[in-house]
């Protein structure tokens, strides 16, 4: 079975509880957790920006 890309309009509190993973695993750079409201196409955005 193919594993897809997850979409950019995905919350970070829907990937995370859809792959099992505990709140908290997302980061942002600075080390603090992302919120989960936040889409994964703005945290993608933020670390092509360098």
């Amino acid at each position: 079975m193919a594993i897809r890309k997850t979409r950019s309009d995905c919350t970070v509190g829907t990937l995370e509880k859809k792959n099992g993973l505990p709140p908290g695993t997302i980061r942002n750079k600075n080390g603090r957790d992302t919120r989960s409201d936040k889409r994964i196409g703005t945290i993608r955005k933020e670390y092509n920006k360098k």
